[in-house]
């Protein structure tokens, strides 16, 4: 498995513990030179848990994803997706 891989997992990984429909979490990941997109998407009713009040929980998420990066050297970027 590669570093941005378990990138990808990472977050998965954090969206199933917080929204009550995990089958619906669904992540892709757009992998560029430099950069890595990481795509999530999940249920409707469950995007306001993954925002968070002021996008709390978002910016947690991208905040944990950028420390992890930082590891592979290259940057990740996490896209949630309505």
């Amino acid at each position: 498995m590669s570093d941005t891989g378990s990138m990808r997992e990472l977050i998965e990984y954090i969206a199933r513990a917080l929204v009550d429909k995990p089958d619906e979490v669904n992540v892709s990941e757009v992998t560029g030179e430099q950069t890595s997109v990481i795509e999530l998407k999940v249920a409707k009713e469950d995007l306001g848990k993954v925002i968070g009040k002021q996008g709390r929980t978002a910016r947690a998420m991208r905040t944990i994803l950028s420390a992890a990066s930082t590891k592979i050297r290259k940057r990740t970027v996490l896209e949630i997706i309505e």
